[in-house]
């Protein structure tokens, strides 16, 4: 089987775990930069020419895209979905979770625990009732756009917080606020889902005077078992969200876990050096079992159309 990765870095830790992963489960790993792939659409059907080349014979792709690259990430996944490969995160599952506010909806609606959350049309003078509809100060207030614990402000007063959302506003820039979770102590759970099993969960706490416990930011991750809320709660959002492979971020607070974010890309360095869990390995796992699926299907489709050819 040819397993393409797409990504931008073949020097990236997750990047060269899953070439580790595919090669030792026996099958060709080849790393195609999506941001360089080029993407013909006519009525012979669609194709992708990267580096001056057709792409062909690709039976599975593992989409490693970056928040900066989502449109034409996304549609380059679009693309091999529609050629007949099969994607390990499907493409619609990508835009989904990459809208922060769009997949709060979706998680709110299908009743998973969440911070309290409130986002706004830059209503003039409307600072002051957006935060108290999320229980006052301490707040968050988070940029839409924002990766790796940037573009988050925790606001410790309602006058830090009005400032705060006027200087957003006043930029045009699209924010939510949440409720600050302050039982939390600055830490949070990552749970690593693929195909409706947690593979593996850390605990990051985020380092000393902190909020956020992002790995980039200088937090510590451990290894944690997950109790029976905090599992249903993650497999509920990946599952919400319609992605097989996720990193599933949690608080734990007094009213049960709380549901942050769920990442469609998450890495794999925090978690297997975490976890000592080979977590490339259940990826190419779930790849195999799913194109196997697919011949499956395709062989019994093609026995029913054509019975007399057996």
């Amino acid at each position: 089987m040819k397993i393409a990765i797409l990504s931008r870095n073949s020097h990236l830790y997750s990047t060269r775990r899953l070439i580790e992963a595919i090669r030792a489960a026996g099958h060709e790993a080849l790393v195609v930069d999506h941001s360089l792939c080029d993407l013909i659409i006519e009525q012979e059907g669609p194709s992708i020419i990267y580096k001056g080349e057709k792409l062909v014979g690709v039976d599975a792709i593992i989409p490693r895209i970056g928040a900066s690259v989502t449109f034409y990430g996304t549609a380059v996944v679009r693309q091999f979905e529609l050629m007949g490969a099969f994607s390990a995160v499907e493409s619609q599952a990508i835009v989904r979770s990459r809208d922060k506010l769009r997949s709060l909806q979706i998680l709110s609606k299908a009743g998973l625990g969440m911070p309290k959350t409130a986002f706004t049309n830059f209503s003039k003078g409307g600072e002051k009732a957006l935060i108290e509809r999320v229980g006052g100060a301490p707040l968050i207030i988070k940029l839409l756009e924002g990766t790796q614990g940037l573009g988050v402000v925790l606001a410790e007063t309602k006058k830090a917080g009005q400032s705060v959302i006027e200087a957003f506003h006043g930029l045009k820039a699209r924010i939510i606020v949440q409720e600050f979770i302050k039982e939390a102590k600055g830490a949070d759970i990552r749970a690593f889902v693929v195909n409706g099993k947690v593979v593996g969960a850390m605990k990051r706490q985020g380092a000393e005077g902190e909020f956020r416990s992002n790995l980039h930011r200088g937090g510590v991750a451990t290894v944690i078992k997950l109790s029976k809320a905090e599992k249903i709660a993650a497999l509920g959002a990946a599952k919400a969200l319609g992605l097989a492979i996720a990193g599933v971020d949690l608080l734990q607070s007094e009213r049960g876990p709380l549901i942050l974010e769920v990442n469609s890309s998450p890495g794999l360095e925090g978690i297997e050096k975490a976890t000592r869990i080979n977590i490339a390995g259940e990826i190419v796992k779930y790849i195999e079992e799913s194109v196997q699926k697919k011949i499956n299907k395709r062989n019994i489709k093609n026995e029913q159309t054509h019975p007399d050819r057996h």
